[in-house]
Parts: structure tokens; C-alpha cells; sequence
């Protein structure tokens, strides 16, 4: 949108409300028009498109109380005064209070009380690249895009961390002439029609206007001799292996970033980064509930009754835990900071829950050993299920 449409466009009168119409009636009178307005209820209706595209636009400003309130304010800066910008109006040059070179942009994008104070300069300078006269230094070269891509790991990988190379084809920087654009010898020139800032501006009436410049596409400078492999553009695509340290801890689906290796940016301009997203293989023993481990430890029921000491895994070898006599079936036991790596120190814990191996078959002597002790087991008082569902 232009300075001068951005001005004389009347948002009110577009959905049809007042000036100080509330929220709410915005809200209202909105959804009435964009509900009769719509392509889907008038299809090949080019007259009905362009309305609901206005209401829309209208709509966007309005109901976001911060953007009315600078269009509301820049409306009556102008309106009063010095002439409207009516259809019929207009600053004219040398009989209103600005000149020929009168620009919005110029206006706001200083730092004056009023523009500090309201916003308009963010406001106006964004909309129109600050417009007026090209400033040294506001030309940004093109920074280059971001990539993604993905890389599994197994379990143990993810938790202590680990490093893999990542080989991927994307835009690079030229070998041949370094990002520059031009051929090995020669060097970019200063654009002579913008001075090198990428920027120009047209006067259209009372009116400065800023746009890219045509003779560089907005780059600020022109290749005279052009590399050969890159044609003047400063990036080739090239297959390049890219070494990534994991850290400890990852979890599934965590994306790590890397500065400055996605795709390059045209003649020279920063690279995008690099975005990788980590799948995690999950594991036969281990089990993972934030920075703690967990496991299942098989035991058999007379290690659960009379106590035992088993080795059990972790991920950098075996330690001992310790089953006290009389431990119940599912009893989770913590053996701290055997767990996963943490960021900040430490580690977290290994958490084994015990459970009951019940053997499928017995030997003879076996099998008359536990008669026995059943029968020696009743004999002491021992029910195992007193108190159970009313019993």
C-alpha cells in the first residue's frame, strides 16, 4: 500500500461504522459483510472479491487497537490544517506548509518527539522502506535460507550425546570466487544509480516514494564480470558433509540449531541456519521419563523374600542395587544419578522397578521343595489374601 492510499483510504467507511464505533461493533459489522461477501457465496463476482478483500484490509486495521490507533492518528495529523487528502485535495506543492520533497517516510522515520511518542515512525517507515532520499547503510544484503533436515540415533547416542556427520546438498558459498559474485581478478563495483545503498526514490506529485533499486535489484552493487561457475550469484549447490555434535540428553524429536550453515546468502550476505531434527531408536532395556532412566529387573520370588544384591546395566557399565528382604512385586527402587546427562551438571536416576520371573515348568525336586514351603507358609498364618475383596 502506497503513503498516499494508506492515507486517504476511509476503513470506516468501508465496513460501514462510525469513527468511534467500539470493538465490538467493528467485530459485528465485519463478520455481516465478510459472511455476504465471500467468494464462496459469490463465485466468478470479481466486484463482490474486491469488497471482501476491503473489508478485510479494513478489518485487519480496525480491530487491532493498536494499528487504529496510529491510522486514526495519522489520518488526523493530516486531514486538518493544511489540506486534506481527499480525492479533491492534496498538498500542493508551495502553498500548503510542505514542499515538493515532502516525504512520510522522511517524516516519521526521524526522531522527532511526535513520532517517538505515537509510533508512527516504526509505523510509516516500515510500510515504506522509510521513503525519501536512500540513506547510506540502509541496504541489507540477502541473507540465505534457512534448511532442515533429520538424523536418528539410537537410544544410548541420544542420552550421552554423540557426534555424527551430516552429508546434505544445498546452496553454498561459490568456491571459485568466495561468495562475491565475480570472477577471481575482479570485484563488485558500487551501483552508481543508488550509491550503493540498494534503495531509490521517485517523486510522484508532493509525494517521495522509495523502491528497490533496478539497476542492482536492490543489492547495492553490479558485477561487471560475473563468475563463470556461479554466474555472478555468489552460491552454487554443492554436496558438503557437515560434522554435528549432539549434545548429551536429546530427546525425540528436538531440534538443534547450527549458525551459519543453511543455505548462503546471495554475494556474500550471512548464510541461513541450519536446523536438524533428532529421532531417537528406542531401546530393548532402557526407558527414558525425562533426565531419569528406567528399567525392568526380572527377579525371582525368593530373592523378593529373603533379599538379594543383583548387577544391573546403566550406560556406562554395571552397577549393583541392593533388593531388601520382603520387597513387593513392582517396587520401584532409585539408584541416583545414574539417569541421563543433564545440561546444567549431573545426572538424573535410575529408576528399577522389580518384577516377578514366574518360572513356566519345574523338576520334580523343585516342584516338592515349593509344596513344602507352601505348606510350611500356611502353617505360620500366612494368607495372602487377608482382607481382600471382603475376605
Amino acid at each position: 500500500m502506497s503513503q498516499r492510499e494508506w492515507i486517504e483510504k476511509d476503513f470506516y467507511k468501508e465496513l460501514g461504522v462510525s469513527s468511534d464505533a467500539s470493538q465490538d461493533e467493528i467485530k459485528k459489522a465485519y463478520r455481516k459483510l465478510a459472511s455476504s461477501l465471500h467468494p464462496d457465496k459469490n463465485p466468478g463476482d470479481a466486484k463482490a472479491e474486491e469488497r471482501f478483500k476491503a473489508v478485510s484490509e479494513a478489518n485487519a486495521v480496525l480491530s487491532d487497537a493498536a494499528k487504529r490507533k496510529e491510522y486514526d492518528e495519522t489520518r488526523k495529523l493530516f486531514a486538518g490544517g493544511g489540506g486534506g487528502f481527499g480525492r479533491g485535495g492534496g498538498f500542493t506543492p508551495g502553498t500548503g506548509g510542505f514542499g515538493a520533497e515532502f516525504n512520510i517516510g522522511d517524516l516519521f522515520g526521524n526522531a522527532t518527539n511526535y513520532a517517538s511518542d505515537t509510533g508512527l515512525g516504526d509505523l510509516l517507515g516500515g510500510l515504506f522502506n522509510r521513503g525519501g532520499t536512500p540513506r547510506a547503510g540502509t541496504s541489507r544484503p540477502r541473507r540465505g535460507s534457512d534448511v532442515e533436515t533429520e538424523t536418528t540415533l539410537g537410544f544410548r547416542e541420544a542420552a550421552q550425546g554423540v557426534t555424527v556427520p551430516l552429508r546434505m546438498t544445498s546452496p553454498s558459498p561459490c568456491t571459485t570466487c568466495h561468495g562475491s559474485g565475480a570472477k577471481p581478478g575482479t570485484s563488485p563495483r558500487v551501483c552508481p544509480r543508488c550509491n550503493g545503498t540498494g534503495i531509490v526514490s521517485r517523486n510522484q506529485g508532493a509525494f517521495g516514494f522509495s523502491e528497490p533499486c533496478d539497476d542492482c535489484r536492490g543489492s547495492g552493487s553490479i558485477i561487471d564480470d560475473p563468475c563463470t561457475d556461479c554466474h555472478g550469484t555468489g552460491i552454487q549447490n554443492r554436496t558438503r558433509t557437515i560434522t554435528v555434535r549432539v549434545p548429551p540428553g536429546v530427546n525425540d524429536g528436538q531440534r538443534i540449531k547450527l549458525a551459519g550453515q543453511g543455505e548462503a546468502g546471495l554475494r556474500g550476505a550471512p548464510s541461513g541456519d541450519l536446523y536438524v531434527t533428532v529421532h531417537v531408536k528406542a531401546d530393548k532395556v532402557f526407558g527414558r521419563v525425562g533426565d531419569d532412566l528406567t528399567l525392568v529387573l526380572p527377579v525371582a520370588y525368593s530373592e523378593l523374600v529373603l533379599g538379594t544384591t543383583v548387577s544391573v546395566p546403566t550406560l556406562d557399565g554395571r552397577v549393583g542395587v541392593k533388593v531388601p528382604a520382603g520387597t513387593v512385586d513392582g517396587r520401584i527402587l532409585r539408584v541416583r544419578g545414574r539417569g541421563v546427562p543433564k545440561r546444567s551438571g549431573g545426572a538424573g536416576d535410575l529408576l528399577v522397578t522389580v518384577k516377578v520371573a514366574v518360572p513356566q515348568s519345574l523338576n520334580p525336586a523343585a516342584a516338592e521343595a515349593l509344596k513344602a514351603y507352601g505348606e510350611a507358609e500356611r502353617a505360620s498364618g500366612f494368607d495372602p489374601r487377608a482382607g481382600w475383596a471382603g475376605a
